[in-house]
């Protein structure tokens, strides 16, 4: 197919944002500005490129309202444990195991990502959040460095093999015309050999920023990742530490209750409770947990603090993750899922696929140059913020350009680890990643940075063992 005028602007603004993300500047600005413009040539009316600025917004918030509503019912959740001071005593036994913050990191590496290969990271991410990175912090790990162990194990490692649920070797294998378990099975070796690179090197580039136990700042971060202050409620329950007592072994109890609830209906069930039913599973529990430790902290005037909770809640959630929003907007408009709601047109374009599958016919047949063609256009259909909608692009892409060196399963298996790794959540900030840096109280961008290298390199190696194992 021709590209067109907007087609060649989205590639320019999608590489002009890049590049501004490598030397480290806000992407908002071009975000926005790449939005009015494509829309504009494409509708051939300013009014509409002002029209669509709007909608690309709207669109993007309504698609990560759900992250946004997990986030808030979970800090509601964390805030009304402080109110209680439950949270210092939760934490106490698995301090016991985190000794220092070296530790700290690979126990959540570890722990993420066994829970992220049943239920996906997007509902294993709050209970990790709550019931591990404020341990991890207090043992001298700081939490841009825990954002970053949780993310490279869930929403890299576990879910670009998807080994388990295998959704994501299913839309692969299905495009590429070849079997789901062939597909399945590449995906798993190299996201273990990539994830493995990327946590290790992760650990060296940043571990000198590891403290020691005793340092103060670590309380003081661990009392900042929530941003909390509850000097206003005031208790009404004259036994207010037996009940702290008492919810510091409820909500653990609740949430690993949850964790079995979905394993026997993974296993025994007639059906998974992975991606948004687990996080729905999850918000409603902390929501009538919120409930429960509210009443008994403030009795009556719990119809008042709950609401404060909430409403604390969402403002950080909105001031934290609020720029992601027009970024996702941008890169929504690419796809032609989300771009018919933004340009209000029937027949909607996809100028990212679209220019990927127009450089299909120019690629060389070297096995080294197509591997790592198909893992840079899994790159490219990640950048939509879902990883899994560039899937079908990619085993297409992986059959028509399979060779006697290199099989199709292989290529649609490297084309799936670059969709996820970069949409899935660990080297864009409009993905579920904004989750992870929301528990964690750091920047999202800066999550990102920390990141990038680790998850690159991580990539590269995996792509060439790729050629040389299969």
């Amino acid at each position: 197919m021709s590209l067109t005028i907007p087609h060649v602007l989205y590639g320019f603004f999608t590489l002009l944002i890049l590049v501004t993300m490598i030397f480290r500047r806000g992407i908002v600005l071009p975000s926005l500005l790449g939005t009015f413009v494509i829309a504009s040539f494409y509708k051939g009316s300013i009014v509409s490129g002002f029209m669509a600025i709007f909608y690309a917004n709207l669109v993007a918030a309504q698609e990560l309202f759900n992250i946004f509503l997990i986030i808030t019912f979970m800090l509601a959740l964390l805030n009304a444990l402080k109110d209680l001071q439950a949270d210092v005593l939760m934490i106490q036994p698995i301090q016991k195991v985190m000794v220092n913050g070296h530790l700290s990191y690979f126990v959540l590496l570890i722990v993420t990502y066994v829970i992220s290969l049943f239920f996906w990271p997007t509902p294993a991410v709050p209970l990790i959040c709550a019931l591990l990175v404020p341990a991890a912090v207090r043992s001298g790990l700081p939490a841009i460095t825990a954002a970053v162990a949780i993310t490279i194990a869930g929403q890299g490692m576990a879910l670009s093999s998807d080994y388990i649920v295998q959704v994501a070797p299913a839309l692969s294998a299905k495009a590429a015309g070849v079997e789901t378990a062939a597909v399945a099975d590449r995906a798993f070796v190299l996201s273990v050999i990539t994830g493995v690179i990327a946590s290790l090197l992760a650990y060296l580039f940043y571990r000198k920023s590891i403290r020691s136990k005793e340092d103060p700042r670590n309380q003081t971060e661990a009392e900042n990742i929530q941003d909390y202050d509850s000097s206003g409620h005031e208790p009404a329950s004259n036994h207010l530490f037996a009940w702290s007592r008492i919810f510091a072994w409820i909500v653990p109890i609740a949430l690993i209750s949850v964790v079995g609830y979905m394993l026997y209906n993974k296993f025994f069930g007639s059906s998974d409770l992975v991606g948004g039913e687990g996080a729905a599973l999850v918000g409603g529990v902390a929501v009538i947990l919120l409930l429960f430790a509210t009443g008994v902290f403030g009795r009556r005037n719990a119809l008042d603090y709950v609401g404060n909770h909430i409403t604390n809640g969402f403002v950080f959630a909105f001031k934290a993750m609020g720029p992601v929003i027009p970024i996702a907007g941008f890169f929504f408009l690419g796809s032609a899922e989300f771009s018919k709601d933004i340009l209000l047109v029937e027949e909607a374009p996809s100028f990212l696929f679209e220019i990927i599958t127009s450089i299909q016919s120019v690629l060389p047949d070297s096995t080294v140059f197509v591997a790592f063609s198909l893992l840079i256009v899994g790159i490219i259909t990640g950048l939509d913020g879902s990883g899994f909608s560039g899937l079908p692009i990619a085993g297409a892409l992986a059959a028509s350009l399979e060779t006697t060196s290199i099989d199709a399963s292989t290529l649609a298996a490297i084309g799936q680890l670059g969709a996820i790794w970069t949409g899935g959540g660990a080297l864009i900030a409009w993905s579920s990643l904004i989750a992870v840096a929301g528990f964690c109280g750091v920047s999202a961008m800066e999550l990102v940075r920390k990141n990038f290298f680790p998850v690159i390199l991580g990539l590269l190696a995996a792509t060439l063992a790729a050629v040389i194992l299969f």
